[in-house]
This record gives C-alpha cells, structure tokens and sequence, in this order.
C-alpha cells in the first residue's frame, strides 16, 4: 500500500531539513526564510528493516525490496494560512491526500535562525498549526451543508449519511477540538475518510532538537511529549541538523557517529517506524532465491487481505497461504528446515497475519 505523510510545520522550524535527510537528497531547498518551499517536495523512502537482509541472506536472493514510505514537505504554514495568509490554501491541499500529518515543532534555540513568531514555543506552534487545519476544514465543510440537505430532503440516502458525518466533525471543529477527536464506528469509517478532512489525519509531533539533546530531548520536547499523550497523538525526538549529517554517511561511518551521539539507530528511523504505529501497520514477507521483500499491511489483516497488497487476483482467488513465523524460518535456516522442523503452516482464509510472517499464497483465478 502506499503510505503519504505530511510534514507541516511553521517556517523555519527544520522541515526541510527533515526531508533532506529523510530522502537523503537536497530536492528540498533548505533557506533561512519563510516561504522557500514553493512545490510540495515529495520523497519516496525505503522503510527500515533489518529482518529483510536477514532473510535474504538465509534464501539467497538476488533482490532485497523493502516497503516504501511517502513523505511530502509542505511550505511553512503561518497564522493565517487557512484564509489565504502566506501560502495558503493551496499548501492545506497538499495534506488532504496524506495518510498521516508529522507536525514538526523547534525545540532548539539559534539566534541565527528566525522564528516567524518570534519566539521558541512549541506548543503555541502546534496551537497555530492545528487552528489553521480546523479552520479549513470548518471552511470546507460549511460550503457543502446547504447541498447535502438539499439532496437529503429529496430522499438520496448517501447525502443524508454524509450530511450526518459532516455535523459530526462540525460539533468537534466549532468545539475547538480536531476531527479526529471524533468517536467515529467502523462502519462509518470510509464515508468519514471521504470528507477529507485535515485534523481527521493521524498526528505524529516531531521535536527537532539541538545535536546535544537528540539522545533525550530537552526541556521544550518535553512539552511535545506531554501534548502528545494528552492528544493521544505519538511524539518523535529528532535532530534534523545531524539527521543530514548521518544521511550523508556510509554504513560504517554512520554506526560511530551513532555511537558517540548515544544513539542507537538514526532519529529517522524511529520516525518511520512511529508512523507505521501510529497508522496501525505491520509488516510480512515473501521470500526466495528471486527477491526477499517486504509488504505493509495493516494490523487484523487477513491472510486474503495481505494476498491483495501483493496483487488483486491473489485476494480474489486465495486458496490458502504457507507461513513461517520469522524466528522459525531464521532458526531453521530458511524454508525447507522449517518445514522439516513442522514450522511451516497451511493457513486459510479466516487467518489474521503476524507482523514478521514469512509466507507464499496458493491462488486460483
């Protein structure tokens, strides 16, 4: 599946720089004022993930294909975004498409390097974010009540449903609080992802901190952490100055760098891998001599749905699905001393994947 996410954030709080690292390119023109980024930069990313090479090794595979992640650096919004101020709507547009928003926050002090505010404050930073994307989406939504009620009072059932949803995440917006803070039921789930809207994303608050504090953050990624758990959103801690750095770096040289930083994997990593939680997704695997590579799925997924990632004939005509647990198939050294160990299973239809699971699927169309 192809996973989008927003980076959003204030001018001049590291969100290109962010991008730079995460892509490992320079796509994104990192300047020390507002507005540098013109076009919505979009960065396609290999997720990280050290069971692959491990099952490669052990099938011998000629072709390692990790999952990919979307990332997308959105201009800087400012106070004001949501009617017309700075960038504007056109920038909001560019998030509406997204699975995910990763609010990036500064959480660093450097008189070299402007704040559009003013001021070092990230909780007042997510505040303005937050209100610009609410006012948009109240905007958005206001502009399409007096049709749905038209069309409901004719007797058109999908306009009554969507009107309903719409009142809904308008009790929450004029409330001051988010879209996402919704209770919405699985079976509404769809139509609600059809309106659109940008505070029904998933939040992810990103603090990007000074190279001293990208260990344990400081005393300003402290206040993100708290506004997460009070959100129910995830927080990241990251340095996105010394994330360029590393992403610059070989395999080699970015362990020690990693090790004299007091880290043990890049901030990025922890990012991505915060996201997949955050969107409730997992990984399997299919593995031979060809390719080992990696599929994402989300968590209850069935085995026919994890077929489906693979290709839609696969879920339509699933027979059954051969599976390895990942321990099993490294403890047994690959496909064949599992099974002979009686690792492998023949799972069915009613199957509910396992992160890690190795499998092969018997399909008839």
């Amino acid at each position: 599946m192809a996973l989008k996410v927003a980076i959003v954030g204030l001018p001049n709080v590291g969100k290109s720089t962010l991008f730079n690292a995460l892509t490992q390119t320079a796509a994104a023109q990192a300047a020390n004022y507002p507005f540098c980024t013109i076009e919505p930069n979009v960065g396609d990313v290999a997720v990280p993930e050290p069971r692959l090479d491990v099952l490669a090794r052990i099938a011998g595979s000629k072709e390692i294909i990790p999952a990919r992640i979307n990332f997308v650096d959105v201009a800087g919004l400012v106070r004001g975004a949501s009617k017309g101020e700075g960038l504007g709507n056109q920038f909001l547009a560019n998030i509406r498409d997204c699975d995910a928003v990763a609010f990036v926050t500064r959480c660093f002090e450097d008189s070299d390097i402007t704040h559009v505010e003013g001021r070092i404050d990230p909780i007042a930073d997510l505040d303005i974010i937050e209100t610009e994307l609410m006012l948009a989406d109240l905007e958005s939504l206001e502009k399409r009540v007096s049709n749905l009620e038209k069309r409901a009072k004719g007797g058109d059932k999908e306009s009554a449903n969507t009107l309903r949803l719409v009142k809904v995440a308008l009790e929450q917006l004029n409330a001051g609080r988010p879209a996402r803070a919704a209770d919405i039921s699985p079976e509404d789930e769809k139509a609600w992802h059809m309106l659109q809207l940008l505070t029904s994303l998933p939040a992810l608050y990103v603090a990007n901190v000074e190279e001293a504090s990208a260990d344990k953050g400081n005393a300003l990624s402290d206040q993100v952490a708290a506004r997460a758990a009070k959100d129910g959103a995830k927080a990241v801690i990251i340095s996105a100055q010394i994330e360029s750095e590393i992403a610059q770096l070989d395999s080699a040289e970015r362990a020690e760098f990693l090790e004299t930083l007091g880290l043990e994997e890049p901030g990025l990593n922890r990012l991505i891998h915060e996201a997949y939680a955050l969107l409730g997704l997992q990984t399997y695997f299919t593995v031979g001599p060809k390719e080992a590579r990696a599929w994402t799925i989300h968590v209850g997924d069935t085995a026919p749905q994890a077929a489906g990632v693979i290709h839609t004939d696969f879920e339509r005509g699933f027979i059954s699905a051969e599976t390895i647990a990942y321990d099993e198939f490294v403890k047994h050294n690959g496909e064949t001393g599992a099974a002979e160990a009686g690792k492998m299973r023949k799972e069915g239809k009613a199957y509910v994947v396992k992160d890690g699971d190795v499998m092969h699927f018997r399909f008839n169309v």
